[in-house]
């Protein structure tokens, strides 16, 4: 009963930007540290960028800092993530995740602490 639906994913030039969103169903994000992640064919997982309950706190990952920013509106009960600059290598498929607050954003993004996982949306980055 617990959703996390992705959406904002599709064809973009390098150089160019997008913003993904992600939608929660069937529970309050309020209680949930959030993040995203991304998975290049052949290639591990690799958690993205993290932020916390209040949106106090956030993580990012080496290869997308300074160019990527996660946002949340709890109102909205959707987290969002502003993708700048973007490179060839950023082609993925990106997902959402969620996991009870007690989870920090470094516990998430790192040590893949997720409890939940939306279906994910393809971003690809080509000329």
């Amino acid at each position: 009963q617990l959703q996390l639906v992705e959406s904002g994913g599709g064809l973009v030039q390098p150089g160019g930007s997008l913003r993904l969103s992600c939608a929660a169903s069937g529970f309050t994000l309020d209680y949930y540290t959030l993040g995203w992640f991304r998975q290049a064919p052949g290639k591990e997982r690799e958690g993205i960028s993290c932020i916390s309950t209040s949106g106090g706190r956030s993580y990012y990952a080496d290869s997308v800092k300074g160019r990527f920013t996660i946002s949340r509106d709890n109102a909205k009960n959707m987290v969002y993530l502003q993708m700048n600059s973007l490179k060839p290598e950023d082609t993925a498929v990106y997902y959402c995740a969620a996991d009870l607050r007690f989870t920090t954003v470094q516990a998430m993004c790192v040590m893949y602490r997720v409890g939940y996982w939306g279906q994910g949306t393809q971003v690809t980055v080509s000329s």
